[in-house]
């Protein structure tokens, strides 16, 4: 669905050997309310893709809405509200394993519990792709429209809003006026950059599996969602090229392999390999 362009690219494989207790140093993450993160993934997947000064992302970009409906689900996953049915015989693979609900509870975030909802309403376990399907209304099935989430990047940005990282303001097109959200406060964007840059520069460990699972799940987004190269290009050459190798090392490992190993991140794995099917 995406794809990784190169500026003088040259790989930069990793070397060192796989260590099977590298899981015990991911961090966990928030199975309840109390100490939600400041942004949710869908926030910063949309803040990573928005036109600084213009407030929209760009025209050309037809990944944003599936690769928000992605989050939503990985962001349900981290805070223990879904998570996949167990692996069997029969379905090895991620994208043959079901959605299941783990909890009912309410997140306090309206698309995330509104999802939780239909989650818990489908009266058939689906899997992850066809749940990005029906969440983002490409499906066939005319009796399950009522799962598509409506509005979402602009229910994302108005979250933003509330949250003084956004500001609302309108834009005239020839034909047609547009709401924009020009960024407010440079200075969240620039933290939320310096989080993913350094996650594949100063902070990278050489294993995939020792990547924490929300800058994980972060660096799967933004490539669903065909920003992750925006957020990296304003970096020098040299370093554009290190980081966009290593983010390679990630979006092209083996999903399968890695959800085995990695603990906690299996649905993260799982929306990858939705991605790269579609």
């Amino acid at each position: 669905m995406t794809t990784l362009t190169r500026r003088g690219w040259r790989g930069d494989k990793k070397t060192e050997s796989e260590d099977a207790s590298a899981d015990r140093e991911l961090p966990d993450d928030d199975s309840d309310n109390s100490k939600a993160p400041r942004l949710t993934l869908m926030e910063e997947v949309l803040l990573l893709g928005l036109q600084d000064k213009e407030g929209y992302p760009s025209f050309w970009n037809d990944c944003l809405s599936p690769g928000l409906r992605g989050g939503i689900l990985i962001e349900l996953a981290l805070r223990g509200r879904i998570q996949l049915e167990p692996l069997t015989a029969r379905k090895k693979r991620l994208l043959d394993r079901k959605v299941l609900l783990k909890s009912g509870a309410p997140t306090g975030d309206v698309l995330l519990d509104e999802t939780l909802r239909h989650i818990k309403a489908s009266e058939s376990m689906e899997t992850v792709q066809t749940w990005i399907e029906l969440l983002t209304g490409e499906t066939w099935n005319p009796f399950k429209l009522q799962y598509q989430l409506r509005n979402v990047r602009e229910r994302v940005a108005k979250s933003l809003v509330e949250k003084g990282i956004l500001t609302t303001g309108k834009q005239s097109f020839l034909l047609f006026d547009m709401t924009t959200h020009p960024v407010c406060d440079a200075a969240e964007k620039q933290r939320l950059l310096r989080k993913l840059q350094d996650g594949v520069l100063e902070r990278w460990t050489g294993d995939v599996r020792r990547v924490e699972r929300r800058l994980l799940a972060l660096l799967v987004l933004a490539h669903a969602s065909d920003v992750l190269e925006k957020a990296l290009g304003g970096l020098e050459d040299a370093r554009y090229e290190v980081a966009m190798s290593r983010a390679r090392d990630v979006l092209e490992a083996d999903p399968e392999l890695e959800a085995a190993q990695g603990r906690g991140t299996e649905l993260i794995w799982a929306v990858l390999a939705a991605f790269s099917r579609a």
